[in-house]
């Protein structure tokens, strides 16, 4: 770790767990770094016992908005009164559960923060507890795979009046800051978001905040943030996901049947804004879409291998160069290349010798 890194990430540290390091006051945040947010958890995030349906949304929005930040919040579903009601939180979810839609949620909006409270449903049902912080580990790593450019922010859970969320809340919490060290000794940007302010008093029921617990959420969420800005953590969004059109009419990229397992064929289709025909370049040479990475089957090399969406692994047959209008396997020396230029939807992509043809063109059109 580079020693100018050490001030700022302890000054995060500090600001993130609501304490003041000796000597070292926190940051304030910068006014012109634009955020996409995407708030990820479960009914907490989406906002029960909310009296608007916000939940700790509307007021960290305010708030960032307040601090002179152009403001993107970003999932798949819509909830609450707000401008911008866009959020990935899912009532009832476990963390094996937000596990499962992280990567195509992650990929599509390409956040640069997530704030994360997950476990609550886990721990209020007794659901694998032995388990639930080694998931939670594993969900946060995910989440700085999937989405290497954002800042996530791990809050531990609130308060609630229910004894069996209780008896395991207090050991399920003291496991996160260690979760976020590891993080961050990994070079990965994710702090800790400590909770503990919220009291029986700012509950609307056994398990969620009402409208002054959510507040406190939002000012904790908020702190933590700006410590994040202070350390230089927070960058500009990466390119919104695009689609990607065909030199052959009308045709674009497509992951067949928007399915996530690993060998799903990638394919030619009529194009549309689809989540399965959105994909994102990303720094690492990886194009991404659906939470999988556009794959060399098999790692094979020759003139005809199939091209398919695989978990991404870093591996030389996911890694794509743009060339000629077109985008070229470095490994394979070979692009990505429509059969036989071949219009019919449901063509399935494969590694052909560059050759410039239309059927290797690809050109980047903005969806929506």
């Amino acid at each position: 770790m580079r020693k100018s890194w050490l001030l700022p990430l302890v000054t995060l540290v500090a600001a993130a767990l609501g304490v003041t390091t000796a000597g070292v006051a926190p940051a304030s945040a910068a006014p012109n770094t634009p955020l996409r947010v995407m708030p990820l958890g479960d009914s907490i995030t989406w906002g029960v016992g909310s009296s608007t349906g916000n939940g700790y949304r509307a007021p960290l929005w305010n708030k960032l908005a307040a601090d002179g930040h152009p403001l993107d919040f970003v999932g798949t579903l819509r909830g609450g009164s707000m401008s911008d009601p866009d959020n990935q939180g899912h009532s009832g979810y476990k963390i094996h559960q937000i596990a499962a839609l992280a990567d195509a949620a992650l990929t599509r909006f390409r956040p640069n923060v997530v704030t994360l409270m997950i476990g609550t449903n886990d721990l209020n049902e007794s659901y694998q507890v032995s388990t639930a912080t080694a998931r939670l580990r594993s969900l946060v790593d995910q989440v700085t795979a999937a989405a290497p450019d954002a800042t996530v922010l791990v809050a531990s859970l609130v308060v609630s009046t229910s004894g069996s969320e209780e008896q395991y809340r207090a050991a399920y919490n003291q496991a996160i800051p260690q979760i976020v060290r590891d993080a961050q000794a990994a070079g990965k940007h994710v702090a800790h978001v400590d909770m503990s302010g919220l009291t029986t008093a700012d509950l609307a029921d056994p398990l969620h905040p009402n409208d002054s617990g959510y507040q406190k959420m939002a000012d904790a969420f908020h702190r933590g943030i700006q410590a994040a800005d202070g350390a230089g953590w927070l960058r500009n969004p990466a390119p919104a996901p695009a689609r990607l059109q065909s030199g052959i009419a009308g045709k674009c990229l497509d992951v067949k049947g928007a399915a996530t397992a690993d060998g799903t064929a990638v394919q030619t289709w009529g194009c549309s804004d689809t989540a399965n025909q959105l994909w994102s370049a990303y720094t690492d040479g990886t194009v991404r879409s659906m939470g999988k990475c556009l794959d060399a089957a098999g790692w094979g090399t020759t003139n005809g291998t199939k091209v398919q969406t695989w978990s991404c692994h870093g591996g030389a047959n996911q890694v794509w160069q743009p060339y000629n209008g077109g985008y070229r396997n470095p490994a394979s020396g070979r692009c990505l290349d429509v059969p036989g230029s071949s219009t019919a939807d449901g063509t399935q992509l494969q590694l052909w010798d560059c050759n410039g043809r239309s059927n290797q063109k690809w050109t980047t059109l903005t969806a929506g």
